[in-house]
């Protein structure tokens, strides 16, 4: 009885082990790793010479986006000994700030690092691999660049210029603006005078606020001078060392200008089609460890800034209405954008269309956000 009892439940554990079988044949992985087939067959072997680059850049060394790109400079020749050594120049040691886009594509240097939102004035599609307000955060930017068609996009943009493009650093989302004028509503917002740039400049202007693009190293004497009433810059990180709490009295949150700070580095495209095989595939994946690296480094920072910025300022928050109208507002100004700049209008076509895709997944996957277990239980379960 007990042999006709295993062998019933061998055989039905074979016929379930068959019917598995069956169904993964009939289904395949959704994802297929591309750079594996390249992998296998390496058909290059290391360079012997030794390479020396120069990166320009819009940043003074006293911002920390200047050690982001001086991270990927480290990378760069710890990954190949030496063999290819970029040395970082800070802004005005080789070309003024806003001309080191220039400089890199006439091959004044070969590499150069940025923000690609200060190039608008060039096209108005670099802001949209720069950040977009109400657009990708830094999960979203690093998915659409490296699997949904951006980097693409971004090397098509910086082509244009004679140069070859790479994601350069992901530092996450920004403050909003301190100010010594207190704004949560709409209303509030006409007639302050602010500091900002890119895309969302031009959307208070629209609202009835004055704004001007200064230079990082500016903006303390003007909310000082009370040229300005308020400004935004970065991450908490990299606006403490600035000192805008010292002079003011608010902070507004949140930085809805800025969801993800996107950095990239761009190289003159002759230097770089120079390049031996194996110090291309170097400088590409220094370039992914820097994405990464960026943005652990600058998060982790940037709970201590907090708690150092509320010691001499007040944290308020626009209200949910106000961000819903903003969001409007954003949405009126883009579309606008889209109709004039078809560069622009690809761009933003493709993160529409992630955003769009992705939302199903995030609303599923939402209410498990690490809060403090005290916390959560009160009822603070969303992000």
């Amino acid at each position: 009885m007990k042999k006709a009892f295993y062998f019933l439940v061998s055989l039905s554990l074979l016929i379930m082990m068959v019917n598995v079988g069956f169904a993964a044949e009939k289904r395949q992985k959704f994802g297929v790793d591309d750079r594996a087939k390249t992998a296998k067959r390496v058909n290059f072997k290391p360079s012997t010479e030794t390479i020396r680059w120069k990166m320009v850049m819009p940043w003074d060394k006293g911002i920390l986006f200047y050690d982001v790109a001086a991270h990927f400079c480290d990378s760069v020749r710890l990954a190949s000994a030496g063999r290819l050594d970029i040395k970082p120049f800070s802004a005005g040691e080789l070309v003024p700030a806003m001309q080191s886009l220039d400089a890199v594509s006439q091959g004044s240097a070969q590499v150069g690092h940025d923000w690609p939102g200060y190039w608008k004035g060039k096209n108005e599609a670099f802001n949209a691999f720069a950040s977009v307000p109400f657009g990708l955060d830094a999960e979203g930017y690093n998915i659409w660049l490296y699997e949904r068609g951006g980097l693409e996009l971004m090397q098509e943009l910086y082509g244009k210029f004679n140069l070859f493009a790479l994601p350069g650093g992901q530092c996450g989302q920004e403050m909003g603006l301190f100010s010594n004028k207190r704004a949560t509503k709409m209303e509030d917002f006409k007639g302050m005078r602010v500091r900002t740039v890119g895309w969302y400049m031009d959307i208070l202007n629209q609202l009835g606020a004055s704004v001007a693009p200064l230079p990082a190293g500016e903006i303390y004497l003007a909310l000082e001078r009370g040229v300005i009433d308020a400004a935004e810059f970065s991450t908490p990180a990299m606006n403490y060392p600035l000192g805008f709490d010292e002079i003011t009295k608010y902070v507004i949150q949140p930085g809805v200008h800025q969801p993800g700070i996107q950095c990239a580095l761009f190289f003159n495209k002759q230097a770089y089609e120079k390049l031996p095989e194996d110090l291309k595939w170097i400088v590409d994946i220094c370039a992914k460890e820097t994405q990464l690296w960026s943005y652990n480094w600058s998060n982790s920072l940037n709970p201590e800034a907090i708690r150092q910025f509320k010691k001499k300022v007040e944290f308020v928050k626009m209200d949910p209405e106000t961000m819903i109208e903003f969001r409007k507002v954003t949405k009126t100004y883009l579309d606008g954008i889209k109709a004039k700049f078809p560069d622009a209008k690809k761009a933003l076509d493709s993160q529409e269309a992630f955003i769009a895709d992705y939302a199903e997944f995030r609303d599923v996957r939402g209410g498990v956000a690490p809060w403090p277990y005290e916390t959560y239980i009160s009822g603070k379960i969303m992000e």
